[in-house]
């Protein structure tokens, strides 16, 4: 195995003064919204896959598409309503005449071969259109008669949704969701920001972007991620909160094991350590520490962890049962004899 090269300092700075750049520039172009941009821009550092839930209006189309103009990146929308088919997204073959006068089926390819899809309103769609995104989200790649076909890289899925309170929406299968490497909540605009809106965005069109990022300054980006380091007592600390979200585990509290159906899945723990060396590289720091961790945990985890029914009549949140676990689980797992240890140290 090929031993990874760490980041310098002069490296690290210059990256993470990029990353700033683009989240300033987010922040001019759309106003109130410091601590969602931060945390979408984690999500695409660990190229990952995005899902942005509020309110029809809130401004998470408006998001989506500055991110994708920032970065300089094709971009496709497709906006998912109950009759859309997945050859709508994915593409079909369709029969056509060559110049030798023969005919023969011709692949077209469809909005999903871009590097920014943005799936609106993605749990208005049937579950299978839903399902077709799965292979492209995970793999890559959409296969079709047998053919599998690689999508243009980088590739991200920024979805948004509404509520599934609300009418005519589909809840996303867990399958699906567990390939979101975040759920963000797109909450409405406070006083302050509505009245600069309303001063500053006539007929709500936002200002252009300043500059954008070319497909260099992106590929470094995403190489100075993979060699921010991460030490084995965090990833031990990843490990431990994850396994801690599953009722079965020896580390669950009596929440957990009251209230959870199904905790989160190493796919889940995969994305906690990446988007971790995200907040390392926007901190410049070489290595991911264990507030790291704790940043992400709650936007990583939120869509995985499944409550059963106790927890709905008690109106106990995912978030809120993720809360707790943070603060029960210890950055380090001392032993009853370590503890006396240590306490009689400090004494």
């Amino acid at each position: 195995m090929k031993q990874q090269t760490l980041v310098s300092q002069s490296e690290l700075a210059a990256a993470s003064a990029k990353a700033h750049k683009i989240l300033k520039e987010l922040d001019r172009i759309l106003i109130g919204r410091s601590d969602l941009h931060r945390m979408v821009l984690i999500g695409i550092l660990s190229r990952g896959h995005i899902l942005l839930e509020g309110l029809p209006g809130v401004g998470k189309t408006a998001l989506i598409k500055t991110l994708g103009e920032l970065l300089s990146l094709q971009f496709s929308r497709v906006q998912f309503t109950p009759d859309l088919m997945p050859g709508d997204i994915l593409g079909a073959h369709i029969l056509q005449q060559n110049q030798s006068g023969q005919r023969e089926m011709v692949f077209q390819p469809g909005p999903i071969f871009t590097n920014i899809l943005l799936a609106d309103e993605i749990n208005r769609a049937s579950p299978k259109t839903q399902s077709a995104l799965l292979e492209a989200m995970q793999e890559r790649s959409v296969t079709l008669l047998g053919t599998t076909r690689k999508l243009p890289a980088p590739f991200f899925v920024l979805a948004s949704q509404n509520p599934i309170e609300l009418e005519g929406t589909y809840p996303l299968p867990e399958a699906q969701l567990d390939r979101f490497v975040f759920k963000l909540e797109v909450k409405a605009a406070d006083v302050e920001t509505l009245r600069e809106i309303i001063f500053s965005r006539r007929h709500g069109e936002p200002p252009a972007a300043s500059f954008k990022v070319t497909a260099e300054e992106l590929d470094s980006l995403f190489d100075i991620m993979n060699r921010i380091y991460l030490p084995g007592p965090v990833a031990e600390y990843i490990a431990r909160l994850v396994s801690a979200t599953s009722p079965g585990s020896k580390t669950s509290t009596r929440q957990v094991q009251e209230f959870v159906q199904y905790g989160a899945s190493p796919r889940a723990a995969i994305a906690v350590a990446e988007t971790a060396r995200g907040v390392a590289l926007l901190a410049g720091r070489p290595s991911v520490g264990f507030a790291d961790v704790r940043e992400v945990l709650v936007a990583a985890l939120n869509h995985r962890v499944l409550l059963n029914y106790k927890a709905r009549f008690e109106g106990l949140t995912t978030a809120t049962l993720l809360e707790e676990i943070r603060k029960t689980v210890r950055e380090t797992d001392l032993g009853l004899a370590d503890e006396l240890v240590v306490e009689a140290a400090d004494k």
